[in-house]
């Protein structure tokens, strides 16, 4: 402790009480237990946070498409075309909802 900065002491006695608590608790793993179960559940928080933000992805493209759906649609409408399109445009969607979970996932 003499070896550290005077205003680092403070830190390390806390870190030091943390630690023996910790140990206290957890016999085998001691805050390593705790460290890793803290980094588990960010993981999962990370991973429900992509998929709601993949979610929100999809139903925004879905009320965007669906509202240019309606300004086409005129008197030259044609059903299998816009089935096409459709169509095509969900493999977009899904295609953009995949690589948006593939980013989430490495941040």
């Amino acid at each position: 402790m003499q070896e550290l900065p005077a205003q680092q002491r403070g830190d390390a006695v806390s870190s030091l009480v943390y630690e023996a608590n910790a140990r206290m608790r957890d016999p085998v793993y001691g805050c390593v237990g705790a460290i890793s179960f803290l980094q588990n559940q960010v993981s999962q928080l990370q991973m429900q946070l992509a998929v709601a933000q993949a979610e929100i992805l999809c139903i925004q493209m879905q009320q965007r498409d669906g509202g240019a759906h309606h300004l086409a649609a005129g008197d030259d409408h044609h059903p299998l075309l816009d089935h096409h399109q459709q169509h095509q445009q969900m493999v977009v969607d899904a295609a953009d909802a995949a690589a948006f979970l593939r980013v989430v996932m490495y941040l």
